[in-house]
């Protein structure tokens, strides 16, 4: 989660009771744990406005799918993967081994 580790979290618990003090940190986890269920709340509703305004062609829309990062990174894969695919057939063709899309094998009839 976020890239914290056990010791990290074992480390920011002691400095939280170090800071807030025992009385007053099961307050704040209530706010803590308050202020993440609205900012969840929040994006969910978001999403679902944008689900509702963008149409039923959108019903499974992610809010992380408009990422820009993620968006190029899926394009960028599939082209490669084309190109992957493409140069596999070519290099197949070449070598003789492939038929083509409903091609039957030859067949020799007086073969023993």
């Amino acid at each position: 989660m976020f890239g914290v580790g056990l010791t990290e979290m074992v480390v920011i618990a002691f400095v939280a009771i170090f800071v807030f003090g025992p009385d007053k940190l099961p307050e704040f986890a209530r706010q803590s744990g308050r202020l993440i269920r609205r900012v969840r709340d929040l994006a969910n509703g978001a999403r679902d406005d944008l689900r509702a305004e963008l149409g039923p062609a959108y019903a499974d829309l992610e809010l992380r799918d408009l990422d820009p990062r993620a968006i190029v990174r899926k394009h960028v894969m599939e082209a490669l993967a084309e190109e992957d695919d493409a140069e596999e057939r070519r290099r197949r063709r070449r070598a003789g081994a492939v038929l083509g899309e409903g091609e039957v094998p030859p067949y020799d009839v007086e073969a023993t």
